[in-house]
């Protein structure tokens, strides 16, 4: 019987996750770069054109809520992707007929709040229309507005 030939073992070394390549996984770039964060703003992307038509209310209304542009000089990453005909927004970053504008946190927050107040209240209006229709012979439920999650039988958090 003739023995087969051995080879050398291989070095440790060479067998550590840190040389292997990890598999890393596809996503398909983004139409809208992110631009690099600033402390107190918030950053939109706000419509200037439309079906190649300027959309100037819409740019108007949105500079009346807080929105400020972005000045292309401060955001020199962005400009090699900034369009080149920007209708009275050269000195803008406009990418497919949307601007950068950014906006401060404390105003955005002030916004949600307002808004949030809105809707609770609309909520309110639509319980208080049905209980309305209440009659003691036959009650209606009160609306719940909780939400709860399992996770099936035989699995508990938090035990082991």
């Amino acid at each position: 019987m003739a023995k087969a030939k051995r080879t050398a073992p291989k070095a440790r070394d060479n067998e550590t996750r840190e040389t292997e390549d990890r598999v890393t996984h596809y996503r398909p770039p983004s139409n809208l770069p992110d631009p690099k964060p600033q402390d107190g703003y918030v950053f939109r992307w706000v419509r200037t054109s439309i079906l190649g038509e300027t959309d100037n209310r819409n740019v108007s209304m949105r500079y009346r809520e807080g929105w400020e542009p972005c000045l292309a000089e401060d955001h020199p990453e962005l400009m090699i992707m900034s369009d080149r005909d920007t209708d009275g927004f050269e000195n803008n970053i406009v990418i497919g007929g949307l601007m950068l504008c950014k906006c401060s946190e404390e105003l955005m927050a002030k916004r949600d709040g307002y808004y949030q107040k809105k809707a609770e209240e609309q909520a309110a209006s639509v319980d208080q229309n049905f209980m309305r229709e209440n009659d003691p012979r036959m009650p209606l439920l009160e609306t719940e507005r909780r939400s709860e999650t399992t996770f099936g039988v035989g699995r508990s958090r938090g035990k082991n």
